[in-house]
């Protein structure tokens, strides 16, 4: 044969293989609102970025008729490319071959790619895209999940993973995205569930839909398992691109830095707060007060939305940030929250992303269903996450900072780099009605006129205690600051903290409260 018929056979290959299950599963996706594995490549990666490898591997199963099947490319496409000129790996699975699900081979192109990124210590970004194991395949399937799960966990800290569910998700295959740094969810689309909802009824006879037990909105509001979620997959791909834009390549890197710009003109932040303690405001207002061009991207919007965690710029630069929502619980921590946070300021540490914390919260969650829910211990998390973290780490009082959630919001106890301070700042053990209540217990009762006693030795505990001059006295709080001056002193602090050094004991790892 020439070259010429070479070439021309190698290009009705690709071409044949480029089909996956064919026209009529690629119609039959399409149907569903679905985009096809090859489709939700090219509309991630930058135009004409993809380089896929691997094209015409083929299953090896020899049972249960499979002998006689072709799977083209085994049901998952791997390969490299960029998103905003940054370099990624990625793999999306096909659901039009076989359904997407997994055998040998599918879990070895899986796997090398998955080795590709970690050794060229580049973001990882699987689509998935499955009806789970491949029975055909018996143990060989559950051998594949287990090697991903092993590089997962061995990437981990090291290189960003992004799962994106688009379609099924089911049984050992959710472990994967579990382990990864970021979950994107699309409605109506993403599905994900350990049993699903005909085992569910088999074995407690209840009906339920796919949606109403594993769907997005259930995972990105209750269970926690969605960072991200999005009406459509195009939505949800430009939120994956913003991401990108804020994260390092790995763990070795700084995150790319922007032009800085100012935040945009607006509501000043002193008129955002208001100065009574009982009334609520958005933090979110807060912080696009402090990021570059007020951008703010948020993680975990829709779950425990009494505190908030996301990605913003300081003078160009990534920062995280980790603030109380007053609209919410009044910012309490409890369970949901404290791993929300704890989780996310891992994930700051580990990729060299400094912290900013602002503060406004009565405390802990008070409750027996907290305290059943293990509200110790899933509290316990964020103070062994702040206390981990070596990052430069900056906090800010605006309001409430009662008892331990004054420790476990980044105090200087658990080693913050600085610690701010606005004169409307209130750190007690608890608050001055509570207190009051307590400690002049026996004065007010006996008194001619208990409430005007109580509202006298309310006023008498805050002058004594609640404000941020005692803490100040003692240099817990490195300086009380004016509502305005926020932004700069968190930028001075952060230039500073810029080549922040840490030692700490030798040891293998610290055991979190997992």
């Amino acid at each position: 044969m020439s070259l010429r018929s070479n070439v021309l056979d190698l290009r009705k290959r690709r071409k044949e293989v480029q089909m996956g299950g064919g026209e009529k599963a690629m119609e039959k996706q399409a149907k569903m609102g679905k985009l096809n594995a090859r489709e939700r490549i090219l509309a991630l990666l930058d135009k004409n970025s993809f380089h896929e490898y691997d094209l015409f591997v083929e299953h090896s199963a020899k049972d249960f008729g499979m002998e006689s099947k072709v799977l083209h490319g085994d049901g998952v496409i791997i390969g490299t490319g960029t998103i905003n000129g940054k370099p990624i790996c990625i793999f999306a699975q096909d659901f039009t071959v076989e359904g997407g699900s997994l055998g040998l081979m599918h879990a070895r192109k899986i796997t090398k790619i998955m080795d590709h990124a970690l050794k060229m210590r580049v973001p990882l970004i699987g689509i998935n895209d499955s009806g789970g194991a491949r029975i055909q395949e018996g143990v060989n399937s559950l051998a594949g999940y287990g090697e991903i799960f092993f590089r997962n966990t061995l990437a981990s800290g090291v290189i960003p993973q992004i799962s994106v569910i688009l379609g099924p998700c089911a049984g050992g295959a959710v472990y994967s995205p579990a382990l990864t740094d970021f979950v994107f969810v699309v409605e109506n689309i993403s599905k994900m569930f350990i049993t699903g909802p005909s085992v569910i009824k088999s074995v407690l006879g209840e009906e339920i839909s796919m949606e109403e037990l594993g769907g997005a909105r259930v995972h990105a509001e209750i269970t926690g398992n969605a960072h991200f979620y999005a009406t459509t997959e195009l939505e949800c791909f430009e939120q994956i691109k913003t991401l990108i834009s804020y994260i390092p390549r790995s763990n070795a890197k700084k995150a790319a830095a922007y032009p800085p710009k100012a935040p945009l003109k607006g509501k000043k932040i002193e008129e955002i707060v208001p100065v009574d303690p009982r009334i609520p405001y958005d933090m979110r207002d807060v912080i696009k007060t402090l990021t570059d061009g007020s951008e703010f991207l948020e993680v975990m919007e829709h779950f425990a939305p009494n505190i908030i965690i996301g990605f913003g710029r300081l003078d160009g630069e990534t920062t995280g940030f980790v603030a109380n929502q007053p609209m919410v619980l009044a910012g309490v921590l409890d369970c949901d929250s404290s791993d929300k946070a704890a989780r996310f300021i891992r994930y700051c540490d580990a990729f060299n992303i400094p912290i900013v914390t602002l503060e406004d919260l009565p405390g802990y969650l008070p409750g027996v269903d907290q305290e059943h829910a293990g509200v110790i211990r899933h509290g316990a998390k964020i103070l062994y996450a702040y206390s981990e973290a070596t990052v430069p780490k900056v906090t800010v009082i605006l309001r409430k900072a009662y008892g331990g959630g004054y420790i476990a919001m980044n105090s200087r106890h658990l080693r913050a780099d600085f610690v701010f301070a606005w004169p409307t700042a209130e750190i007690a053990v608890m608050g001055p009605e509570g207190a009051a209540n307590i400690i002049f217990r026996k004065e007010i009762a006996e008194a001619e006129n208990p409430d005007e006693m109580r509202q006298q030795k309310i006023k008498e505990y805050k002058e004594k205690f609640a404000n941020p001059y005692v803490a100040a006295s003692q240099g817990y709080i490195d300086e009380v600051i004016e509502p305005k001056e926020t932004r700069s002193r968190i930028l001075h602090a952060m230039k500073v903290s810029e080549n922040k050094s840490v030692y700490l004991p030798s040891k293998k790892h610290g055991i979190p409260p997992f």
